[in-house]
């Protein structure tokens, strides 16, 4: 019986909260009530294409029947609309027509923001959403706004919000006009950026729906009830669609690109500098049948992409950032699946791990993508596809040495190359799905010998997932299992069993671990949940975890850390129908815990939530939290067990409605422990529309507290302990941030954005001690129990304990970064986009420790940094293969 056995099998006990989240739940019905009849709409073949200039006037639509029997989702669900709402469906053999006339009884209340592309904002907009496969899961929406801005979705699966991928980016057309009744709204939507089956009556599934900010009033054709699970499935049927043609035409679009960058340490006499840079690359696009897309990309550019944030990280892992290459993140939820941590596309063409040296270094910010491919869609078998191939270049860094008037190449990334496929087949009437999923990484060390030490030389990840659904989604039980193999040079191995993600040299492991001779790591994972989805008043979820010490996704995926048994569980109590005073709300209670395969109870925490929603959609969330003292075995990165203390935590956050024409929001979170650690964090963001065409928001941050027990060193050592001192401190840390937003649009098509974010940081650290005894939450203080230390001018510290001396360096700092990011973005013809961007990136880093405050911000700009300047230009061109079908 494996030594955690024990542990789970008290399990039970812990989980008592899931038998009264069953026993309650078994007291509502055992079957959902009756649907009605799903709603039918009929589009009609037209000769003469309508003029889109958003006037509904042309004479295309006279004859088509109205679509009118709306009703409200929010804020009185089931209803009826407020505002009338009548729309047309019509359609040739080239394109799809959507006509929409929005009524409003004052039409000054219409909240107008012009923004650009796909960011709608607080304008009061229409959507038609369509499921061309009628697979009752997947969908594509096209949305616009009062001010005639476009937003385009696609649906990878039965769900809106998180199911919604919004950086799907077709090739349509739309406009939108104000009169004395309202608004009105025209479409052309290309039947080639739509995938549907080559059948000659066509039927799809249809939503309908219109948001008015002004009265956080949203209405439907299609009702979906807050209460049921799903999206796509409750869509209402569009008819009328007969005998369409199109051709499959592939979409390239080339892009040509310049940038210019003013670093930092430029010098004059630099012969390295490069301040000018060109480029030129592809996309291409096509369909593969009538259910697949085809994208591919030779040599591509992102420049236009956001930087990610400053931090200041202390803690052994790494952190994750989002995704925001557009090649990756359209169709990601295909690929990515529904178990995390397999595929974090930013592997792909990361900054080289490889260091060089030398009086001037030159080394690449990211890995070349030499080219990728990308395969997704929904077959008529009801199988998703989902894959992803990418080739890397490998990297070299320059380096000059000035004595020897050489310029010599360093390797800092091999080549490489990633494959990541994903199948999912749904099953049943009640659209349960299996998947499975494969990645694979492959390097290359011929050009780079050197780095076969630091990283694996091939990585292979497989899984199986499951979603069962019952009673039409309202309960489900999900579940994954996977394994994953990684082999290389020793050197590389022995990296992964050193690594904190699982710390194979930990001293006091029952199991010997650690062999520095092994070329591969083999482990696995797997969890199992159980969730009532839907319901009147209650919900709830309970799932178990289990990470193998040997399980290692980190080369194509993200993983934090291994060797876990875990468990959750949570209740939600919740009322949907308004009251009096409240909109909605939601009371919720929620336990985790946390084992290693040795039977350690690493993590027992508890918490309650309350989530209230107002009449004004106004909303106030609260948390309380107590997590109970347990042992950790990664405090001391690699050293024995270290003892954790109670901490609380609680945590405020109050926002304004979502619509707002000034929208606001500001959060709290204060803990404490026993230890006499504490921290206060406070945010806030405001978001300010001073006229239809400009946005403006700050976002403010601040964070402070101390922790008793933050990680130094290890330094030989400590008969108490191994023979190694496992040396921690207080550290007293303030962060302060803001980041800034500011944009203005010309026009839909023509928008400048600003971005800025100032970031100061400190740490002082005090108090240094070592870990009395393994397991223990007692630090042996420096300068207490027959020791002494002492501190010089710079801050390095040295101890004597008996007839050992040893020093510790200064570690306090204080950070001042600034980045900020500028971009023109203008759609200058359909598809085709030109591009003007200014980056900066500064840093500076001085050993103080003094406190941060807030005045500090103003100082971030006179930092140190890099200048970058861009400028891109694409053009779609699309290649039509053969005649119509």
């Amino acid at each position: 019986m494996p030594r955690f056995a024990p542990r789970l099998l008290s399990l039970p006990r812990r989980f008592a909260l899931v038998a009264v989240i069953i026993g309650v739940s078994a007291t509502s019905p055992r079957r959902l009530a009756a649907q009605p009849s799903p709603k039918v709409a009929r589009a009609v073949r037209v000769s003469r294409a309508p003029k889109i200039d958003g006037r509904l006037d042309d004479a295309a639509w006279t004859p088509i029947p109205a679509v009118e029997d709306f009703v409200q989702r929010q804020p009185l669900e089931g209803q009826p609309a407020t505002e009338g709402t009548q729309v047309y469906l019509a359609y040739d053999d080239d394109a799809i027509y959507v006509g929409a006339r929005m009524r409003r009884v004052n039409p000054r209340d219409i909240e107008r923001a012009v923004t650009r592309r796909d960011g709608a904002g607080t304008a009061e907009r229409f959507t038609i959403t369509f499921d061309p496969q009628m697979d009752r899961r997947t969908g594509v929406g096209f949305s616009v706004s009062v001010a005639g801005v476009r937003s385009d979705y696609r649906h990878t699966r039965d769900a809106d919000g998180d199911g919604r991928e919004s950086q799907f980016d077709p090739v349509w057309s739309a406009a939108a006009h104000e009169d004395a009744t309202g608004w009105t709204a025209e479409m052309r939507i290309p039947l080639s950026q739509l995938r549907f089956p080559k059948v000659a009556k066509q039927r799809w599934g249809l939503q309908l729906e219109r948001w008015m900010p002004d009265k956080n009033e949203v209405v439907q054709w299609a009702m979906i009830s807050p209460r049921e699970t799903g999206f796509i499935s409750r869509f209402g049927t569009l008819e009328g669609l007969d005998d369409l043609t199109t051709t499959r035409p592939v979409e390239l679009v080339p892009y040509v690109a310049g940038d210019a960058t003013r670093r930092a340490t430029s010098v004059a006499n630099n012969p390295l500098d490069r301040p000018f840079a060109g480029r030129m690359g592809l996309d291409a696009k096509m369909a593969v049948g009538s259910s697949l897309t085809l994208d591919a990309t030779v040599n591509p550019d992102f420049g236009q992409v956001e930087a990610d944030p400053a931090e200041v990280n202390l803690s052994a892992f790494e952190t994750f950032f989002d995704e925001r290459r557009p090649f990756f993140t359209e169709g990601s939820e295909m690929v990515r699946g529904p178990v995390s941590g397999y595929f974090y596309p930013r592997r792909i063409g990361a900054p080289p791990r490889g260091t060089a040296s030398g009086d001037f270094v030159d080394i690449p910010r990211a890995s070349t993508i030499l080219g990728a491919a990308k395969l997704t869609g929904r077959l008529p078998s009801r199988l998703s596809i989902g894959a992803v191939a990418a080739v890397t270049s490998d990297e070299q860094a320059r380096v000059h040495i000035s004595d020897s008037s050489l310029t010599r190449s360093v390797a800092v990334e091999p080549r490489a190359a990633y494959g990541v496929l994903r199948l999912q087949q749904e099953i049943g009437k009640q659209a349960s799905t299996v998947g499975v999923a494969f990645t694979t990484v492959q390097r290359q060390f011929s050009n780079a010998p050197s780095l076969a030490s630091l990283l694996a030389r091939e990585s292979y990840y497989a899984g199986a997932d499951w979603r069962l659904r019952f009673q039409q989604g309202k309960y489900a039980i999900t579940g994954f299992v996977a394994a994953t193999h990684v082999a290389g040079d020793t050197a590389s191995i022995r990296r992964l069993q050193l690594a904190n993600t699982r710390l194979y040299q930990r001293p006091d492991r029952r199991n010997a671990m650690y062999d520095p001779l092994k070329t591969s790591l083999s482990g696995y994972s797997a969890q199992l949940r159980a969730d009532k989805d839907a319901g009147r008043h209650i919900l709830w979820g309970a799932e178990v975890k289990v990470e193998s010490p040997g399980y290692e996704v980190n080369d194509l995926g993200r993983l934090q850390s291994t060797d876990d048994v875990e468990y959750n569980a949570d209740i939600q109590i919740r009322e949907t129908v308004p009251g009096r005073i409240l909109q909605n709300w939601r009371l919720g209670f929620d336990t985790r815990g946390a084992w290693n395969f040795e039977g350690a109870h690493q993590l027992n925490t508890w918490a309650q939530t309350t989530n209230l929603t107002f009449k004004n959609f106004w909303s106030a969330n609260v948390r309380n939290q107590i997590e109970l003292p347990t042992i950790d075995d990664a405090l001391t990165r690699g050293g024995p067990y270290m003892g954790t203390p109670k901490r609380f935590r609680q945590e405020l956050r109050l926002s304004n409605q979502s619509g707002a024409r000034t929208g606001w929001r500001v959060n709290g979170a204060w803990g404490t422990d026993e230890f006499g650690a504490w921290r206060r964090d406070a945010a806030a963001q405001l978001t300010l529309r001073p006229s239809p065409r400009v946005s403006v928001s700050a976002e403010p941050t601040f964070q402070s507290g101390v922790d008793p027990r933050q990680y130094v060193t290890s330094i030989a050592g400590g008969t108490r302990t191994y023979a190694t001192r496992y040396i921690f401190a207080f550290i007293d840390r303030t962060t302060i941030s803001t980041k800034l937003r500011a944009n203005y649009a010309f026009s839909p098509n023509l928008s400048l954005e600003a971005y800025a974010e100032p970031f100061v940081a400190s740490g002082h650290f005090s108090r240094v001690g070592e870990l009395s005894a393994p397991r223990s939450r007692v630090l042996r203080e420096y300068g207490t129990d027959g020791t002494t230390m002492t501190t010089d001018s710079v801050g390095t510290r040295t101890i004597t304990d008996g007839t050992q001396s040893f020093t510790i360096g200064n570690r306090d700092f204080n950070i001042l970064s600034f980045r900020s990011n500028m971009v023109m973005r203008w759609e200058w013809t359909p598809g085709s986009t030109f591009f003007l961007v200014w980056q900066q990136n500064r840093r500076t880093a001085e050993a103080f420790g003094d406190p941060a405050r807030a005045s500090d911000l103003f100082r971030t700009t006179r930092a140190s940094g890099d200048n970058f300047l861009a400028v891109k230009v694409s053009y779609w061109l699309p290649v039509r293969l053969g005649g119509r079908r």
